[in-house]
């Protein structure tokens, strides 16, 4: 199961708790479920056309039922659920239309913000993501969930190299809606490859503050969106 490790990485934190586990960890156990789920949402993994009951989750993960309710409501306020009181909740359709809306405020935003970038990061703050990239190269390999909570945390990271924080809201919102259900089937075929070489590529174009080419890669990475990660032809 592509969240097998995800769900490990959940009963170790469960594990620790057991051992004088204080306030901060435990929010912390709460933050993994809610990235998990939003993986598994973002993915498709979670299907839309069913009712997902909390205590079937937090069985799976093997963890206690809270952190999974507290972040069910968070994600609720976000708008990809429906929760149903005393059965759990439903993933919430998009239409085709919204995911075009979403791809192309993701364009207007994220790839000009490349030019942002160039300009005010630090070599050291870009050189500081290349660790990021190397543990997104290893969860491409396997780890569908591991992959795409790093992948945000990239954008993010990008996003926030600018130093405009409601810009990088508006992304961190943007990404929470879109849906890459063909990211799965890549994974299985081994086809991430191609996708971590785009970030890659990427980043040396920032690090050799090439605006124009980071702005322009970052375009057509976001493509990707309506193309190969939402499982259709490009």
């Amino acid at each position: 199961m592509a969240f097998k490790m995800a769900i490990a990485g959940l009963k170790m934190r469960r594990e620790e708790s057991t051992n004088g586990l204080n306030k901060i960890k435990r929010t912390d156990l709460r933050s993994q479920v809610v990235a998990l789920l939003r993986a598994q949402i973002v993915s498709g993994e979670l299907a839309m056309d069913q009712v997902h009951s909390a205590a079937a989750l937090a069985k799976d993960m093997g963890i206690s039922i809270t952190p999974v309710r507290e972040a069910i409501l968070d994600i609720e306020h976000s708008g990809l659920i429906e929760v149903i009181r005393n059965r759990g909740f439903r993933v919430l359709p998009i239409r085709d239309e919204d995911l075009d809306e979403i791809r192309d405020l993701r364009s207007m935003l994220e790839a000009p913000a490349m030019a942002m970038v160039v300009r005010r990061a630090s070599d050291e703050d870009l050189q500081a993501l290349k660790p990021l990239l190397e543990r997104m190269q290893a969860a491409s390999e396997s780890d569908l969930a591991e992959f795409l909570q790093l992948d945000s945390e990239f954008h993010v990271r990008l996003m926030e190299l600018t130093g405009n924080t409601r810009l990088v809201r508006l992304v961190e919102n943007l990404r929470d809606q879109t849906r890459l259900h063909g990211i799965a089937t890549l994974l299985r075929e081994g086809a991430l490859s191609e996708t971590m070489k785009e970030h890659h590529v990427l980043l040396d174009a920032l690090i050799k503050r090439d605006a124009d080419l980071s702005v322009r890669l970052m375009r057509q990475h976001l493509d990707h969106t309506r193309g190969i990660w939402a499982g259709r032809k490009e």
